[in-house]
């Protein structure tokens, strides 16, 4: 019989009643619990985060029955019912000043029609403090807060400073007062994708315990390898029949697609939950995160902060600057982590610096062919087409056709690149490279303004080298000068030397010279 995939579903009672899948991280949960108090967690959408706050919601509600052959069943011995104050933001669309009202105001309505609206004509703040302390006086317990995706408000409001400080202002206050409510809360926990610094929305909750790089925590959401092989070996098996693949090159594929993500130095790998459901709900691979969200906003960032793309493979960053978001107009790389677009793949332990870069294929392929249009012109205004017909032209050993092609990226480059030219080169550059890379085998290199390529088909290899208001034949003659070629003089492929040039003036290839 196939099984229940809870692809989609987020309230831990649905999927424990409707008999779907769950993996069972309730021992965590139990140990969040006793640990400590106040709690924030960042991770990525879709990764867990809603799930975790249902799960918590459970445990608080004494609902037992629904933890029944689960770690937490005998972990457990009380079961005692706290009154929970659920505040889940990523359920509107916030446009403007009154939308965040609206939603706090939503979910204050709802626990006065409860416990009293004597203050119903107060501030969002002042009502949300009165609740916790009125809740926890009439119930005889204190007060669990759970809140999902904090942030959502903030996230939607960037490239908008003045509504993105309205929001931060309210949700300062809102947020605050939970530390003058303390002796009121039971247990709280804030999720969200990002972490505003705590010089913005939680200076005034600065007894938060932030567990998001926490080795304690790690694998809190996400599915690790030993919960991917106890939980779905038949899945595995079924998955390897569908698409012709043994067991062992299924896993591998399913590694390569998912695996990689890391949050802390020192954590195992993580493997993306909502890929991995929908790949065994559907039986067949796919970019399944990758397509639920569209990173608009995040390239916007990079393109305004004049980013140099080729450090997404060899990104650095120190502990602190991961914690938060505030600079991410000059700085894009914290951001791009909390998203993730980039996780942490090494750690320097004498500097405490992080070592960073794309997580798995679905990320790094599916975030590669967004950038190709968002910086390159395409005639078709299809990326698909467009990267299906320049890997063709390479694989046929048409140097001509794939350089007319690379040639009409760079049409119509804005005149304001004029000062930031030679970046864009390189950025289209690599973009070119990195989608190359996963149809052939693809190399590249830049050292003080000197860019070459070198591109392995199995019938071809391409040395290229590119100028910047030089000539073709200087490239050419830099191939064969410095012997770039020498390397390969005992392979039986076809050889093409390719020199380019780009020209400042016309903001575009100017020429191109091939040697075969």
């Amino acid at each position: 019989m196939k099984r229940n995939y809870p692809v989609g579903i987020q309230n831990f009672e649905e999927i424990r009643k409707g008999n779907y899948l769950y993996i069972d991280k309730t021992a965590l949960i139990y140990r969040l619990v006793e640990s400590g108090k106040y709690y924030f967690l960042s991770r990525p959408r879709r990764f867990g985060k809603s799930l975790l706050i249902s799960t918590l919601e459970a445990y608080f509600q004494g609902r037992k029955d629904l933890f029944e052959g689960l770690a937490m069943e005998t972990l457990e011995t009380e079961w005692t019912e706290y009154p929970i104050l659920h505040l889940d933001l990523n359920t509107k669309k916030y446009e403007n000043h009154s939308s965040l009202n609206e939603i706090l105001n939503q979910h204050l309505e709802k626990w006065e029609a409860v416990y009293g609206d004597e203050k119903k004509e107060r501030s969002p703040e002042e009502r949300f403090s009165y609740m916790i302390e009125k809740i926890s006086t009439v119930t005889g317990h204190n007060v669990v807060i759970l809140i999902d995706e904090y942030d959502k408000p903030m996230l939607q409001a960037i490239g908008n400073e003045a509504l993105l400080t309205d929001y931060r202002n309210t949700l300062k206050a809102f947020y605050g007062v939970m530390k003058s409510c303390d002796r009121y809360i039971k247990f709280a926990l804030l999720t969200g994708v990002t972490k505003f610094s705590k010089v913005s929305v939680f200076s005034d909750l600065n007894n938060l315990m932030d567990i998001s790089m926490s080795n304690r925590f790690a694998n809190l959401c996400g599915i690790t390898e030993e919960e991917l092989y106890s939980n779905f070996q038949e899945d595995i098996i079924e998955l390897g029949r569908q698409n012709k693949l043994t067991e062992e090159e299924t896993k591998a594929a399913l590694k390569e697609m998912y695996d990689g993500y890391h949050f802390t130095e020192e954590s195992e790998d993580i493997y993306n939950p909502f890929s991995l459901l929908n790949t065994f709900a559907e039986m067949r691979f796919g970019s399944y995160w990758f397509e639920t969200g569209t990173p608009t906003f995040l390239v916007e960032l990079l393109k305004h902060s004049r980013y140099d793309l080729h450090r997404l493979t060899e990104e650095m960053a120190s502990v602190d600057s991961l914690g938060g978001i505030d600079t991410m107009h000059t700085n894009p790389v914290p951001i791009l982590y909390q998203s993730g677009y980039l996780t942490i793949k090494g750690y320097d332990r004498e500097f405490q610096v992080y070592y960073l870069g794309f997580p798995n294929k679905e990320v790094e392929e599916g975030f590669t062919k967004f950038l190709l249009p968002r910086y390159a012109h395409l005639e078709t205004g299809n990326p698909s087409f467009e990267i299906m017909s320049f890997v063709k032209d390479v694989r046929q050993g048409d140097a001509d056709a794939f350089l007319r092609r690379l040639q009409s990226f760079f049409a119509d480059s804005p005149y304001e690149l004029a000062r930031d030219l030679e970046l864009h080169y390189q950025n289209v550059l690599f973009i070119v490279f990195k989608l190359l890379g996963f149809y052939t085998q693809a190399e590249y290199h830049t050292a003080s303004g000197r860019i070459d390529m070198v591109v392995k088909t199995d019938k071809y290899i391409y040395v290229m080298e590119f100028k910047l208001d030089g000539t073709a034949e200087e490239a050419l003659q830099q191939i064969n000068d410095k012997q770039y070629a020498l390397p390969f003089a005992s392979d039986s492929r076809k050889l093409f030397k390719v020199g380019v040039n780009f020209s400042k003036e016309t903001r575009g290839i100017e020429g191109w010279l091939i040697e075969d």
